[in-house]
């Protein structure tokens, strides 16, 4: 069976919809991948028949055992391409994503370990997100919640925010919220936005970012 970038990219999409919750269904695909709805099906075919994902009687899809591991690996991969990016060239955090995406299927197994030498397997990505145990459901297990369901004055660290939207991640680094940052929620208004004192700066944030923001309280 060969594993080629496109079922790579699907199965990853699919370990990915898991992570923010979703329930993956074609359309799921569609949307992450930016494609076809008949693109989605002709690869939903390749992937069962070679035993990558399952499809329930609704229409989810799953990875078997052996799609996720192909999916790990990529999302391993992934992650130490940004981290390389960050950690080593100094490259702004809300950049790497979309760099690595470009990347990930070029770097040979040797120069993947070699990464692994340099920089370690068990940190974080620069947006603060984990390969394994992911989901919100992990996430609340660990003490962290969305940004939005977080009360007035209450003071919250930033762990991780959604990485696959590079105009948040701008949007959210010029407002100084980023993995590591400490806020303070000052208030919550009528409309359900949110006024932080990020350092400095007294700032408003809408529910829509807000929600992408996990963070865990002080």
């Amino acid at each position: 069976m060969k594993i080629t970038i496109s079922k790579e990219n699907y199965l990853k999409a699919i370990a990915e919809a898991e992570s923010e919750g979703e329930v993956v269904i074609a359309a799921t695909l569609a949307r992450w991948l930016n494609v076809s709805a008949p693109a989605v099906t002709m690869a939903v075919k390749r992937l069962r028949r070679d035993s990558l994902i399952d499809v329930g009687r609704e229409g989810q899809l799953s990875l078997t055992p052996k799609g996720r591991e192909i999916a790990s690996h990529l999302l391993n991969r992934h992650h130490l391409i940004e981290r390389m990016l960050t950690e080593i060239f100094g490259m702004e955090w809300y950049k790497v994503h979309e760099e690595a995406e470009q990347l990930e299927h070029a770097v040979s197994a040797d120069f993947e370990q070699r990464l692994v030498e340099k920089l370690g397997t068990d940190e974080a990505c620069p947006h603060g997100n984990r390969v394994a145990n992911d989901t919100p459901t992990e996430r609340r297990l660990r003490g962290l919640l969305p940004l939005d369901e977080i009360e007035a004055e209450c003071r919250v660290e930033v762990v991780s925010v959604f990485e696959r939207d590079r105009r948040l991640l701008e949007y959210l680094d010029a407002l100084g919220v980023r993995p590591g940052v400490r806020i303070t929620v000052v208030n919550r208004n009528y409309d359900d936005t949110m006024n932080l004192e990020t350092g400095a700066r007294n700032v408003q944030l809408g529910p829509a970012a807000a929600g992408k923001v996990w963070v865990r309280p002080l």
